[in-house]
């Protein structure tokens, strides 16, 4: 994330980063601050795994809210969607059978933030995001995996 290029969250992925950026600016960092002013208490800190741990948790915290408040920065909305109602697009929807078979899966485009291929959301970054963008409905979509390429029908645009 260290250029300056749009990253594509939904509404609710914006919120849900605000609030963490929230949460993590203000309860998390005084717990870790109260961490860190406990282990010094203890006395001599060269050798107090307690202060090395919350030394490490503080460490983490600033990394993770560095990040987010990146993410915020660079956070391009997905919003209105120009595309025809029949085309895979970011924020979308899309219902794909594997050819040969009658099974269908839905996937929604979303930015990588909020990927989450278990739960139907994945990025319009992945193998098969890229594969799905910009078909219609009908057409067929060539996905390269690791054991060769599949192919996908969309079925439905939601």
């Amino acid at each position: 994330m260290a250029n300056n290029q749009p990253i594509y969250l939904t509404a609710d992925g914006l919120r849900k980063i605000k609030e963490e950026l929230d949460y993590l600016t203000t309860t998390r960092r005084r717990e870790v601050a109260q961490m860190i002013a406990e282990a010094k208490a203890e006395g001599d800190i060269s050798e107090n795994a307690g202060y090395d741990e919350a030394k490490t948790a503080q460490g983490f915290l600033e990394g993770r809210i560095r990040e987010l408040e990146t993410l915020l920065k660079n956070a391009k909305v997905i919003t209105d969607n120009s595309a025809a109602a029949n085309e895979v697009s970011l924020g979308r929807t899309v219902v794909v059978r594997e050819s040969g078979t009658d099974y269908e899966e839905s996937y929604t485009i979303v930015g990588p933030p909020e990927a989450d291929p278990a739960n139907g959301r994945i990025s319009n970054e992945s193998p098969m995001g890229k594969a799905l963008l910009g078909k219609r409905v009908g057409s067929a979509a060539v996905v390269v995996s690791p054991g060769g390429e599949i192919t996908f029908e969309i079925v439905r645009v939601k």
